[in-house]
């Protein structure tokens, strides 16, 4: 019941200033965001492509509501790669980002001008080396999504996609998606839809994980198989080997600051393991959205302001 309740609370702004202002906030927020700035996101892939993780950086931000803040949000992810290539992190680290920050749902945005305004982070990025994931948001923005996917693959055939195992039309998309040989990150979904589009239940949220995990082994896609729960890396791990998969052909992602010592296991097993790691002022709504998908998140929050007051 707890997790509606929190996704509502990721869009409140009122809610929003309060847990901003909270002195104890901070050194909880921590855990999951790697810094404000960008000296700490790359000191964060320093650390974790030292311990022989990969790394995707996500910097934070979405439902952008005017032209100057995607032109922001686009010098922002410049910088970051300037940053990469300079420090020659581009084989280990990529990049995440989110279609609304570059203007998919602004009046006279749209898909177009999405394209446009994310096409120079794309070139940048296949100049350093690395390769762009578009995350996936609420289901009104999925058909947006996957059109300006198919638009950039056309120029940037590595771009890779996130799609949410909690929505109905997911298998399907993956059967288009792996027809066509794309990078698919897999993951159950964090948003609150309504059950006309969503599956409602855990149980079958994690059945339809596992279909979808089907269908992108069985055809061309790379999966990118972004969970915690032990049985769906098991499960995977077995699909990989029924495939003849080699550990080139698929990867595990998690959450930074989620599960470290199983990301080190899979990283020493051989495995490509990619932590996501979200850095930037914006992060109230991704902090919110961590809370809201595992009780045990919610349990460290509370522990943590426990133990500090």
């Amino acid at each position: 019941m707890l997790g509606p309740v929190l996704l509502a609370a990721a869009r409140s702004d009122a809610i929003r200033r309060a847990v901003s202002a909270a002195p104890l906030t901070r050194p909880v927020v921590d855990r999951f965001v790697a810094g404000e700035r960008l000296d700490q996101s790359l000191a964060a892939v320093r650390e974790l492509t030292g311990a022989g993780l990969a790394v995707t950086l996500d910097h934070l931000g979405e439902d952008v509501t005017d032209k100057g803040q995607v032109a922001r949000a686009r010098d922002a992810y410049l910088a970051l790669l300037e940053g990469l290539r300079a420090e020659g992190l581009g084989q280990r680290a990529e990049l995440s980002l989110k279609l609304s920050a570059f203007g998919l749902r602004l009046p006279g945005g749209g898909e177009e001008f999405a394209l446009r305004s994310v096409e120079p982070v794309l070139a940048a990025a296949e100049e350093a080396g690395t390769m762009v994931t578009l995350d996936m948001e609420d289901h009104t923005a999925v058909d947006g999504t996957l059109a300006v996917l198919a638009a950039l693959r056309g120029r940037f055939p590595r771009t890779g996609v996130a799609v949410q195992s909690y929505l109905f039309r997911t298998e399907d998309d993956c059967r288009a998606l792996a027809a066509a040989g794309c990078r698919v990150r897999l993951v159950k979904g964090a948003y609150r839809e309504p059950a006309s589009v969503a599956y409602q239940d855990k149980r079958q949220v994690d059945l339809a994980y596992v279909r979808a995990l089907r269908v992108l082994f069985a055809g061309g896609a790379h999966p990118m198989i972004a969970t915690h729960d032990p049985r769906l890396i098991a499960i995977a791990e077995e699909l990989a080997r029924r495939a003849g998969r080699d550990e080139d052909g698929y990867e595990f992602q998690m959450l930074y600051g989620i599960r470290t010592e199983e990301q080190l296991r899979l990283a020493r097993a051989g495995h490509t393991m990619r932590v996501y790691v979200p850095y930037g002022t914006d992060w109230y709504g991704y902090f919110m959205r961590r809370l809201a998908e595992r009780p045990a998140n919610l349990g460290f929050f509370a522990r943590s302001l426990l133990t500090r007051g």
